[in-house]
């Protein structure tokens, strides 16, 4: 007997589209103190930053000080995970913690070094996102093994289904933390120097260094069956 396969409800699919589209409401907390006009709430335009990237920045408060760990992420739709140990201070604070763990987490990748004839006006050219929310622990098996294969792919697409998955004690030593994209915005620079008009004349150079992450040729390791060839995927690096 086939399998009765529920009907897809268009209503529905068209409000979860509209939903994936729809820009993160600005607060109190994205709303820059300082060049506002370069601050984005378009998922068009954070997503790509966080798709682009795999270390982020998790801060919380512990025992009334702040504390910012580096870490592994993924996004799945307008949702973060959080790589960890279950022995680590987010872990047990997200555990310990009703409703969950307040934290501030950021992404930034850096394009260029911007140059100017004053000091005062060197920068960067930068994307970054910043979010806001609470942390929870993902307890449930199924979620937290998706978690953890697009943790591996965001580092390297298509690696969760090259390698052998985390078996039963390894799943018990690792943990996930979620959250929930809501409170979230980019801030961006482009573009040269912005040097005062009284200093164009100065004879110093000025421009951008343009700034990229490259990979190298990949190391196979020194124990590595010679017959097993490059993936592909690295070969596209």
């Amino acid at each position: 007997m086939s399998e009765t396969v529920a009907p897809v409800d268009p209503q529905a699919a068209e409000a979860a589209r509209a939903e994936d589209h729809a820009p993160y409401a600005a607060t109190g907390r994205t709303i820059p103190t300082r060049s506002k006009e370069r601050a984005s709430y378009d998922p068009e335009v954070v997503h790509p930053i966080l798709d682009g990237s795999y270390l982020c920045h998790l801060g919380f408060v512990r025992d009334g000080a702040p504390v910012v760990l580096p870490t592994l992420y993924a996004r799945v739709g307008r949702r973060l995970y959080i790589h960890g140990s279950t022995g680590s201070r987010p872990l047990r604070m997200a555990n310990a913690a009703d409703p969950g763990l307040p934290v501030c987490l950021t992404v930034t990748q850096v394009d260029g070094l911007v140059l100017a004839r004053s000091a005062f006006h060197h920068s960067i050219n930068y994307r970054s996102v910043v979010a806001h929310g609470i942390a929870h622990t993902v307890t449930d098996p199924d979620e937290r093994r998706m978690a953890l294969d697009a943790i591996v792919d965001q580092v390297v697409a298509g690696r969760s289904q090259d390698s052998r998955p985390a078996d039963a004690k390894e799943l018990a030593a690792t943990a996930v933390i979620r959250l929930d994209l809501e409170e979230v915005s980019a801030k961006l620079r482009t573009g040269g120097p912005n040097d005062a008009p009284e200093d164009l004349a100065l004879p110093y150079w000025a421009g951008v260094v343009p700034v990229a992450r490259t990979y190298g040729e990949p190391i196979p390791s020194g124990d590595l069956d010679p017959s097993i060839p490059l993936p592909e995927y690295l070969a596209a690096h």
